[in-house]
């Protein structure tokens, strides 16, 4: 779609809609953006996106008026913004197309295009794979959920770039045409219903990033993970697994402590994983994914083994922050729902004091209790979750658990309970909104409260 001197309504105003809004208008478009939100200013909204250029942005807040829809030749909309919403079906109405910023970013992006969805452990992977595709490749970029819109930096693609893409549910809701080179499921379980309201719907999401795949492409799945591994059955890419549990005739697995590729001839080993610098059998599954992306992209399996054994992984993800009075802290705030939370118990190696609870997601609490198997000594809960995990705890027969007022309280508690050899973990299992404007923002408080121990 030629977009210049067509009208384009941007909808939303945060990391994502800036960054779309710029794009448009170097590529000539009228742009109008769009929130609901009346407590903005128009003025600082405008100012974000122009930076002091002479450049023509409309800033519409609150109700969006029906002879702006009737004038639009596109809607890209941000993946915050559910696609639900009465304001959006009235979009629709007027026959408007609505992109997200992923489709924006691809029609007007070249090279290719490695990405990454799944429930957990995808910047963890994308994180790597930036990594591995950066050595081989001198102009990559590494963007999507990760925390740098695509939009940015679609103009500065060529033809030679990668570009390798964390990609959410809700980014692959709103793409059409978008069409990864080498695709990643790394896998499903329940998440974000309170926005899908069904395992359908959001499994339907996720497999938006093969849809338009062809068999010239490459789709990596999990063999061990049942949802995603069934992604086989609607692409027409050339699937390749991985496994943590089994040797495969073909794709990457665990055996033995050696990660093993074998693509054509001999398997060759990547690494052991105790060369690693990342912990738990779930890191293991990503570096898997990410090495297993690289090689089927034609990467040399020498430079995969040297990315990934130097690879320290992502903030707020495990990340150990220090070691005081013999107990060590680490900061998992990105797990923000139970299955991320149990891979980051799992990955503990010494009896720990938990830190959980925030926003509710309309999640189920249980599995994540049950995997604390003997390694959780003390269960301290803070959020708007916290009496519901206490009453899911109590009910399968943990009984050790304290409700914190305080994120800063929560933190005090665990410092004044734990004992030489114990660890302090921040994985909370809910999401951050209501005490802080997101995950990282709360790991980064984690972690200057430990370092003022």
């Amino acid at each position: 779609m030629d977009l210049k001197d067509k009208r384009v309504l941007v909808f939303g105003s945060g990391l994502s809609g800036v960054a779309a809004a710029r794009l448009l208008l170097k590529i000539g478009a009228e742009v109008i953006i769009y929130d609901g939100n009346t407590s903005l200013d128009p003025g600082k909204v405008r100012e974000e996106i122009i930076q002091g250029k002479e450049q023509e942005v409309r800033v519409v807040l609150g109700e969006l008026p029906e002879e702006i829809m009737e004038t639009l030749a596109l809607t890209v909309i941000s993946p915050g913004v559910p696609t639900d919403l009465p304001v959006v079906d009235r979009i629709r109405s007027y026959e408007v197309p609505i992109w997200g910023e992923i489709e924006l970013a691809f029609a007007q992006g070249r090279g290719d295009v490695l990405a990454i969805t799944g429930t957990n452990g995808k910047t963890t992977t994308t994180a790597l794979l930036g990594e591995i595709i950066g050595s081989y490749k001198d102009s990559t970029f590494v963007v999507g959920n990760i925390g740098n819109p695509y939009t940015a930096v679609a103009l500065d693609t060529t033809e030679d770039s990668a570009v390798v893409a964390e990609m959410s549910s809700f980014q692959l809701e709103t793409v059409h045409t978008f069409h990864p080179k080498v695709s990643a499921v790394l896998n499903i379980t329940p998440d974000h219903l309170n926005r899908h309201h069904t395992m359908e719907a959001y499994i339907q999401a996720k497999q938006n990033i093969t849809r338009m795949q062809t068999e010239d492409d490459i789709c990596v799945l999990n063999y061990e993970d049942e949802p995603s591994s069934k992604f086989k059955e609607n692409t027409q890419a050339k699937v390749l697994y991985f496994s943590s549990r089994r040797k495969l005739e073909k794709g990457i697995y665990l055996d033995e402590g050696n990660i093993v590729c074998r693509l054509e001839g001999e398997p060759i080993v990547v690494c052991r994983t105790d060369e690693l610098k990342l912990l738990g059998i779930h890191n293991y599954e990503n570096v898997m994914a990410a090495a297993l992306m690289a090689a089927a992209y034609g990467v040399p399996m020498e430079l995969i083994r040297r990315t990934v054994t130097a690879f320290r992984g992502v903030e707020h993800r495990i990340e150990f922050v220090a070691e005081k009075n013999q107990v060590a802290y680490y900061n998992d705030s990105k797990g923000t729902n139970p299955d991320a939370a149990i891979k980051g118990i799992k990955a503990m190696n010494r009896p720990t004091l938990l830190i959980g609870g925030g926003y509710d997601k309309d999640s189920s609490y249980d599995e994540w209790i049950q995997a604390f198997d003997g390694k959780v000594k003390k269960l301290v809960l803070v959020g708007a979750t916290k009496e519901k995990i206490q009453e899911a705890a109590l009910k399968l027969g943990f009984y050790d658990t304290i409700l914190a007022d305080t994120f800063e309280e929560a933190v005090e508690i665990c410092v004044r309970n734990a004992q030489p050899g114990d660890a302090v973990l921040l994985s909370p299992a809910c999401a951050s909104w209501g005490m802080f404007k997101n995950y990282e923002e709360r790991g980064d408080k984690f972690k200057e409260l430990v370092n003022q121990l």
